[in-house]
């Protein structure tokens, strides 16, 4: 390949990966571009699970051997057969020094060290004949690899490839580093920054789209409100920072309970206000974890308890034609709960399906329905 040719092959590659939706396209986007520029016969792309010593592939892409898959669930492989990635690359391709890249073949003589062994035996195993291995380093840090490889008895890489694909894993590396950035953006765009849950936008944005399901396919949406009772008191006698524990310990305690109801979403509205979105499971199923949730609450020290109330369109509401109404049937059982001084949850279409249409709250309730 001439330098025009690697030339537009990187260029193609950034393109390809600024245009992917987000990360897990980006990274296919970077294996396939790599495969194609280094014409190889597959590629892939792994992360450095630090916490767990890990090489997580993110990526396979091309001819994938039997049992890969091109989004793999869990395929890792320990640090400790592939050391480069917490060894040398730490000290030496971070700091500029050496080839940044590599190639490996099946044939490596046995007498090789135990990285070589383990590259070797994959090839072999995966019926490929030789690889090229790059980092990918992200903010002067080893991030992970690029691997490219050839089919056994294809063509042998040839020695300006290494180089190449040096360049081809800073383009990678600049791409990754965009998507995750605005990954984060997105993340502390919806996310509750005390408790670590979704927020109010969270809430709605899933919401309105769980109630264009139910209209379309009868699929069950269901809400949960709860009013975390005697943080105003834990505050004015022992200060915000133990009414900040005491939310992020109810923040954990539903985001236990809500692991209960597969893809639920479990939010902080906002001050002492939490909730929970399931969509899927009936509404017993949902009522059973608010029961769950009112019960361990009670436990929690320096708390006295959470008003909780439940509303779902698998329960006789009405017609749920908007999030607004969903929105102010769940507010309305938990304000009833919290005057009632309820152990359990109260459920709308059981109990109170009148105080939803209210124009306005009861008399002497301290809050307005959250508007839309």
């Amino acid at each position: 390949m001439g330098d025009d040719a690697r030339l537009c092959a990187v260029l193609r590659l950034a393109r390809a990966m600024a245009a992917a939706p987000g990360p897990r396209e980006a990274a296919l986007a970077a294996a396939h571009g790599a495969r194609v520029a280094m014409d190889a016969d597959f590629a892939a792309v792994s992360v450095w699970d630090r916490s767990r010593g890990r090489l997580r592939v993110l990526v396979n892409e091309g001819e994938l051997a039997p049992g890969e898959e091109t989004f793999p669930q869990d395929e890792s492989y320990s640090v400790e057969d592939f050391p480069e990635i917490a060894e040398f690359a730490h000290e030496r391709w971070t700091g500029g020094e050496g080839s940044l890249a590599w190639v490996e073949t099946a044939a490596r003589t046995p007498g090789a060290g135990a990285y070589g062994r383990h590259r070797a035996a994959a090839l072999r195993r995966r019926g490929r004949g030789a690889c090229v291995v790059v980092p990918v380093v992200l903010d002067g840090r080893a991030w992970g690899e690029l691997y490219v490889a050839r089919s056994a008895g294809g063509p042998a890489f040839e020695a300006a490839h290494p180089q190449f694909a040096t360049v081809l894993a800073a383009v990678v590396a600049a791409g990754l580093s965009q998507h995750e950035r605005l990954e984060q953006v997105r993340r502390l765009a919806f996310t509750d920054p005390l408790t670590g849950l979704g927020n109010r936008r969270a809430v709605d944005t899933r919401l309105d789209e769980a109630l264009e399901r139910h209209r379309a396919d009868g699929v069950v949406v269901s809400l949960l409100v709860c009013d975390l009772n005697g943080l105003k008191h834990v505050n004015d006698t022992r200060g915000h920072a133990a009414g900040d524990r005491l939310l992020e310990r109810f923040g954990s305690l539903l985001s236990r309970c809500g692991a209960m109801l597969p893809g639920a979403l479990v939010a902080r509205l906002g001050g002492d206000e939490f909730c929970l979105l399931a969509e899927g499971p009936p509404a017993d199923e949902v009522v059973r974890v608010a029961d769950e949730l009112c019960l361990r609450a009670a436990d929690l020290a320096e708390g006295e308890g959470v008003a909780c109330g439940v509303a779902s369109t698998g329960d006789p509401i009405g017609p749920v034609h908007s999030a607004r109404r969903l929105l102010r049937l769940a507010d309305a059982a938990q304000y009833r709960a919290k005057a009632a001084r309820a152990a359990k949850p109260v459920v709308a279409g059981r109990e109170i399906v009148h105080l939803a249409d209210e124009a306005t709250p009861p008399p002497g309730d301290r809050r307005r329905f959250r508007g839309r």
